[in-house]
Order: structure tokens, then sequence, then C-alpha cells
């Protein structure tokens, strides 16, 4: 199976695209996605793919996880999630977060991360123990601590906002960037569910913050206290 849709998505592959694609996910030597692989396919076309390999197995969604491909694991994450979200039992669901958990090492570029942390991670602890998140994000891999302050999108959705601020305190400062844009996008949508809370939170740490974190972080503050924050006179 595992082969079959690798030469599915390879029939897909555009190789301009592709050449694209390794010079926007920084995939040179030294750098963040260092030796990933892009076969040069859309957003879009992976996830038109999901439907089409919705009933492979987890086995082989885990085997496909593996491949080298950036596009083939942003697929086995797709399939993930939207088994995650058809599962029709706790212990359905269970065996996906703890698969999901289970191979962080493969979901090792930003956006696959982004695509599927809130959708499995997050869903998941909405009514459970979240210790795991605190760990991740004191994890030495950065897409585990991306995993931590991804996830919490989910805990937003619903109003529950102290465990992103808390995780968000832990990352304050985390010296990579991908981590300074993740904790300021997430304080974004906490300020969406409530000014006060973000703009709080804000006030004592801003002068600290990475300067990134800040700016994604009040990008829909009003103008007035967005310059504020700029100049340094919040």
């Amino acid at each position: 199976m595992t082969s079959k849709i690798l030469n599915r998505l390879k029939s897909l592959g555009d190789p301009t695209i592709a050449a694209h694609s390794q010079r926007y996910f920084k995939t040179g030597k030294g750098e963040y996605g260092e030796g990933d692989v892009f076969m040069g396919i859309r957003m879009p076309v992976v996830r038109k793919c999901v439907r089409e390999f919705r009933e492979t197995s987890i086995e082989h969604t885990v085997a496909l996880l593996q491949t080298e491909f950036h596009e083939a694991r942003m697929l086995a994450l797709l399939i993930l999630v939207d088994k995650y979200e058809r599962a029709r039992t706790d212990a359905d669901q269970n065996r996906i977060y703890k698969t999901y958990l289970a191979h962080t090492g493969r979901i090792n570029n930003w956006d696959l991360v982004d695509c599927s942390a809130h959708k499995i991670v997050g869903h998941h602890l909405l009514n459970r123990d979240r210790g795991i998140l605190y760990k991740l994000a004191k994890s030495k891999n950065l897409w585990e601590r991306r995993i931590s302050i991804i996830s919490t999108f989910w805990f937003i959705r619903y109003g529950e906002l102290d465990d992103t601020l808390a995780l968000a305190e832990i990352l304050l400062s985390d010296p990579e960037d991908l981590i300074h844009k993740a904790v300021g996008w997430v304080l974004r949508e906490v300020g969406n569910k409530s000014f006060q809370t973000e703009d709080k939170f804000l006030k004592s740490r801003y002068k600290s913050m990475p300067r990134t974190m800040l700016r994604y972080a009040i990008e829909k503050f009003p103008e007035d206290r967005r310059q504020a924050y700029l100049k340094g006179i919040a």
C-alpha cells in the first residue's frame, strides 16, 4: 500500500514546484529543514488524496510517515487527522494520539506540525491531563516544542487560555525563530478570544520577548496599542 501511495504522489509531482519548496522550507545544510525532499505537490492536491487513501491502515500510514518525501509525510499526517475525526470510540482516538506522539521525529517541519498537532494532540487533551505538553515544551527537539504550543489552538477554540499562556511563558526565551513565530501566532489567537487576557500577559513580558514573537502577538491589536508596544511604552 505504501508503494502504491508513493507512486500516486510521484505522478502528481512537479519539478519546478519541488525546487521552489526546497528553498522555501529551508532544506539546505544547517537549515531547519536540512535533508527534506519534496516531490512538488501543492497542499490542496495533497488534501484531495486524503479521501482517496483514507482507508489506509494505521500501520501503513505510519510506514508512509517514515518516507523521505515531505508530501508523503504530510499525507500520512492528514490521514491520521481524518482517522481521528472519524473514530467512533475513545480507544480508537487514543491509539491515533499515541501513534502521533510516538513518531514526532518524523513530524519535522513547521507545516507538518501546524496541520496536525491541534487536531490530534490538542483535541485529545481537551478534557484530559495536559502534562505531556509541558514535557514537549522542554524538549530539545524544535518540532516537539512547536507541537506543544500549536496543540493549544484547540483549547483556545473553547475559551481555555491558561495552558497556552503557561506554555508561552516556558517558550519565551526559546532560541528558535520558528518557536517565536508559533508563540506569537498563538498569543494572537488568545487575544482574539480575550484582548484583556493577552494584553495583561504581554505587559510584563513584551520588553524581553523576541521581537518577532511580539509582532505576531500584537498583529490584530488596535493601532494605537500596537504602536505603544512596538515603541516600548505600553
